[in-house]
């Protein structure tokens, strides 16, 4: 039997795992922190579920669908769509095909342009005919040269794409890949934007539990040091992995950490670590504050401060305990203000959305400052990812970096490195 060390019990390392155990491989996964998840976590903060920053599920994402239990993950959806914020102003925008609900006021949306709304669906009737992969492969600009190349006008660049984009790429002025904003797009419009009620950390637990139980021993607590190929020549030999107060030798390891401890296990400096960061701030308000947002994400059509605001238990209501609500902003890069002075940003911006709506019972719970949130995704950006067998000898990547920086590419990386040691073809 195969042996195989995994190191890193993210979404990657948690389906390379399950899937070398499905396959026949003795599979030992080890984890830095006490539970599994990496950089998809939550955590109850006075009766809250607060996820690590704003993070959601597209269910449309073919590696999702092949990997989760979607219905044991009891999911709670957002509405399609956003409503778009100024001061003093706010209106809806959404997918009239999901959401006839709200058809009159994305007809009557000023923001964007009528042409625009078309524009919108021959996007959508173009992009249903592409298959992810073809989309991944294909021709590559930013994404504002590919909306202005499509005809859409500088309302729906900077009304709409920039703040709905930004939240997604943490990139507001649209300079990331088309490929990315055409997959997520393609995504958006076949499935839902869900939350499990559990929390998002429910995603590797479920993960970790169907590992445990084709066998997989995950250890938790216990950091990689070293991944070293046997043989002074880095063939397939073997491989010794060092954690503290042990050796481990086995037939291939897949490190599956974050790209800068992957780089500085393997060596390989094509493992991206130029970094797009946020800062998002866990909120509640009383649950009599109505928002008239009907769970809408709400973006900030004006400047980025923040950049969005999601009323998360609107959605998912298992999210806030009894009267009271959770509202999740996000801001965009590194910020130097403090957690209070972010906060007040916040507070001034639903005041100014909201009018008729007072704020003053606004309670920070907690922020959430992630400096590596995704890797940079410029043009062309897949052509300098690191094969999945870069390392030297029987050693392997598995992480979104070696596909693209989502849910999706980290899943989907995780069977792909699995495949790899196995020798299989396909992804």
């Amino acid at each position: 039997m195969t042996e195989v060390v995994v190191v890193g019990g993210g979404l990657a390392g948690l389906v390379a795992a399950r899937t070398l155990s499905d396959r026949g491989a003795d599979v030992t996964l080890f984890e830095r922190r006490e539970t599994v998840g990496g950089r998809v976590r939550s955590r109850q903060v006075e009766g809250f579920t607060l996820d690590r920053g704003f993070q959601v599920l597209f269910t449309a994402y073919p590696a999702v669908r092949r990997e989760l239990d979607l219905d044991a993950l009891d999911l709670r959806t957002f509405p399609p769509g956003a409503t778009l914020c100024r001061p003093g102003e706010r209106s809806t925008l959404s997918d009239p095909l999901r959401d006839p609900a709200a058809v009159t006021a994305t007809l009557f949306n000023h923001e964007v342009t009528l042409r625009d709304k078309l524009r919108v669906l021959a996007l959508r009737r173009d992009l249903a005919r592409k298959s992810p992969d073809v989309i991944l492969s294909g021709g590559d600009t930013n994404i504002e040269a590919y909306l202005r190349g499509r005809g859409f006008s500088r309302q729906f660049v900077e009304n709409f794409a920039a703040p709905f984009y930004g939240g997604i790429t943490l990139d507001r002025s649209l300079s990331t890949s088309q490929a990315v904003f055409e997959y997520t797009f393609k995504m958006l419009a076949a499935g839902e934007t869900a939350v499990p009620a559990r929390g998002m950390g429910a995603i590797p637990a479920q993960l970790g539990t169907q590992a445990r139980a084709v066998g997989v021993e995950v250890v938790t607590d216990r950091p990689v040091e070293a991944v070293e190929p046997e043989g002074a020549d880095g063939t397939d030999a073997g491989v010794v992995v060092e954690t503290p107060g042990e050796t481990v030798a086995a037939d291939a390891a897949v490190v599956a950490t974050d790209p800068p401890t992957a780089r500085a296990l393997t060596g390989v400096d094509t493992i991206p670590t130029d970094a797009r960061s946020c800062v998002t701030q866990h909120l509640a308000v009383p649950a009599t504050q109505e928002l008239q947002s009907g769970a809408r994400i709400l973006l900030n059509a004006a400047d980025d401060r923040p950049n969005q605001v999601a009323p998360v238990s609107a959605a998912a209501p298992e999210y806030a305990p009894d009267g009271r609500q959770l509202l999740s902003a996000t801001f965009l890069g590194q910020q130097d203000a403090d957690d209070d002075a972010l906060a007040a940003e916040v507070r001034e911006a639903l005041a100014s959305w909201f009018p008729e709506n007072q704020f003053a019972g606004l309670e920070l719970l907690a922020t959430d400052r992630v400096e590596f949130a995704q890797f940079d995704q410029p043009p062309g950006f897949r052509d300098r990812l690191p094969a999945v067998d870069a390392p030297d000898g029987p050693v392997y990547l598995a992480g979104d970096y070696t596909q693209w920086s989502s849910i999706q590419g980290a899943m989907a990386s995780g069977r792909h490195a699995a495949l790899t040691v196995d020798g299989s073809d396909g992804r």
